[in-house]
């Protein structure tokens, strides 16, 4: 969940009573962190990082009927990987999410328009490449929306199969997990990432998953979450990754 501290519409606070609500028996906050391009609205200025974890642990340590996880999801930037684990190593985070918002010097979600003109099969590849390297980093827990490069809708002539099995077999191999995003409904694509066809893939190559919400308003909180576990449950998950200080462990759903 996002709040106030990057792009989020809300104090922390306001996304406590929705979880309950939901039933939820944990929550977590990834604020947005962008350590090499200007502070933008959406991030949280890396020179704020420490207030946004003492408001957190303080909002944790008042709030007893829900677990409050402490998280970030930051951009990867290949080249830029032990400047990102120098900033990280020391931060007190039960998760880190890494995603893949550039191609570039431009983000794949600011607009239709980037993809004007372009080939949308070599996007995809270069999409896919980048969150490739993202994975085999070994900065992340959980590699978020992984094929954000959907979000407008555009779809590559080729059969993108083959891109969905070697993400999954790298981030086995790396011991990373993957979401099911469920914030893409929200989105011009009006689904969920990962694409629902290639699902079966990391089931296949056995990729530890977790549904979030990537919910950037109370109102969104676990929302189409039934959806979400509905579908992992047909594909044949039967448990998901949860997080505490940086270690995985797997619980049935």
């Amino acid at each position: 969940m996002h709040s106030n501290f990057s792009d989020g519409r809300s104090a922390p606070e306001e996304y406590i009573s929705p979880a309950l609500i939901a039933g939820l028996n944990e929550i977590g906050f990834s604020e947005h962190l962008n350590l090499f391009k200007d502070p933008q609205d959406g991030n949280l200025d890396p020179v704020n990082i420490s207030q946004y974890i003492n408001h957190i642990e303080a909002l944790r340590e008042k709030i007893k009927n829900i677990k409050i996880k402490i998280g970030l999801e930051v951009d990867y930037f290949a080249g830029k990987e032990e400047a990102t684990r120098a900033f990280l190593q020391p931060l007190p985070l039960d998760y880190v999410i890494g995603s893949v918002h550039y191609l570039g010097e431009k983000t794949v979600d600011l607009g239709p328009e980037f993809y004007e003109g372009k080939s949308i099969d070599r996007l995809f590849e270069a999409y896919f490449d980048s969150v490739i390297k993202a994975v085999g980093s070994g900065l992340f827990d959980i590699i978020g929306h992984c094929d954000l490069i959907r979000i407008y809708g555009y779809k590559p002539a080729s059969d993108m199969g083959p891109h969905y099995r070697k993400l999954a077999k790298a981030m086995k191999h790396n011991n990373v997990a993957f979401e099911v995003n469920t914030n893409g409904r929200n989105r011009p694509l009006a689904d969920f990432y990962p694409d629902r066809r290639f699902l079966y893939i990391f089931r296949e190559e056995n990729v530890p998953v977790c549904v979030n919400s990537d919910a950037h308003m109370p109102s969104r909180v676990a929302q189409y979450f039934d959806e979400a576990y509905e579908l992992l449950r047909y594909i044949g998950f039967t448990e998901m990754a949860v997080f505490n200080k940086r270690v995985r462990t797997m619980v049935p759903f």
